[in-house]
């Protein structure tokens, strides 16, 4: 671990490779796990504002899912989350084929909304954490990614270059370009 401004870094996300391979998982990411995505405090307006342009592109699951709890809901562990389709995929998921994708995303893409996705979704397999005087940025490690690890680790991509578009959006470029010189004084050291 590291600090970098108000921020402590786990080194993984310098060392670990990854690239999402969607052929092999089929976006597992969006379906596994008991819980929805990480949604943060001021994501959840844009999420109530966002909905109805965001809604033609989900399928009727996830729309009768969102209107039944709402864009968001409370997690079992108190947190703010995306809500669920029979408390199994998240309700903001469309598919392609058998490979599940973010519909939110879809509209972005399509010029309906302006906001790519809930910003957890975008870092991952990168998991922020905030804490009172700083916020933790680890890496999520997460046996269905195992296909992005051999990925990553083929093209020789690390987690935080695979990420750093979302990073960016996060923390910000200068924050980024810090976390570029601890990488490359890594490499030389």
């Amino acid at each position: 671990m590291f600090e970098l401004g108000k921020t402590v870094v786990s080194e993984e996300i310098l060392d670990e490779a990854f690239v999402c391979d969607l052929n092999a998982c089929k976006g597992a990411c969006c379906v596994a796990g008991s819980s929805g995505a990480p949604v943060e405090e001021d994501e959840r307006a844009i999420l109530d504002e966002i909905f109805p342009r965001v809604k033609p592109y989900l399928r009727p699951e996830g729309i009768a899912a969102i209107e039944a709890q709402g864009t968001y809901v409370k997690g079992e562990d108190g947190e703010w989350e995306t809500p669920l389709v029979d408390n199994k995929e998240c309700a903001y998921v469309v598919f392609d084929g058998t490979t599940a994708l973010c519909g939110i995303e879809a509209a972005q893409r399509a010029g309906a909304v302006d906001w790519k996705k809930p910003v957890s979704c975008h870092l991952y397999p990168v998991r922020v954490r905030h804490y009172t005087a700083l916020t933790a940025v680890n890496y999520h490690r997460w046996h269905i990614c195992d296909a992005a690890c051999s990925l990553g680790q083929q093209l020789q991509v690390p987690i935080y270059v695979f990420v750093k578009e979302a990073l960016v959006r996060k923390f910000g470029a200068a924050w980024y370009s810090e976390l570029e010189e601890v990488a490359k004084s890594r490499v030389k050291g």
